[in-house]
């Protein structure tokens, strides 16, 4: 098992590139959910900590799902067989203020990852109740290159809290 430190910016290079990913819930009752996605991730070695962050609809299946089980696990995906994983436990950023700078986090994040939330029908600011910010906090990483896949080249990174 490799430190966080190591996984840590492979895991956001990767999935930066990738951009989408696949999340999965549990709902109330217990059944798997999953969607695809569109998180952003920020790494900050001087505190060793992975955080992303997801807009989301605060009233939507997936905010039930999470309110029952507050946690995601997500993976990435390419043509060229790169995957890496995340399973986090999950968050509100609620506040006016945490909304805010989750809007702005997302709108300034850099190409491809970044966005404007205004695209999204019905979120014309942070302050509209339709939009609503999740915050993932890691407690599993997994990296897989697709050359270890292929070619059996490669190293497996996995880390865990």
């Amino acid at each position: 098992m490799h430190p966080l430190h190591v996984v840590a910016p492979q895991f956001v290079e990767m999935a930066h590139r990738i951009v989408w990913c696949v999340a999965a819930t549990v709902d109330p009752s217990g059944a798997p959910r999953t969607r695809v996605l569109h998180p952003v991730w920020e790494w900050d070695a001087t505190a060793a900590t992975l955080t992303g962050w997801i807009a989301t609809g605060p009233r939507s299946p997936k905010a039930a799902d999470l309110r029952s089980t507050p946690a995601l696990s997500l993976t990435y995906w390419a043509a060229t067989q790169d995957t890496c994983t995340a399973d986090c436990d999950v968050t509100w950023d609620d506040t006016p203020e945490l909304r805010r700078a989750g809007w702005e986090r997302l709108r300034t994040a850099p190409q491809p990852v970044g966005y404007d939330p205004a695209i999204i029908d019905g979120w014309d600011s942070p302050e509209s109740e339709a939009f609503g910010v999740i915050r993932l906090s890691p407690r599993r990483l997994r990296v897989m290159p697709g050359t270890m896949m292929t070619a059996g080249q490669g190293e497996l990174l996995t880390w865990r809290a």
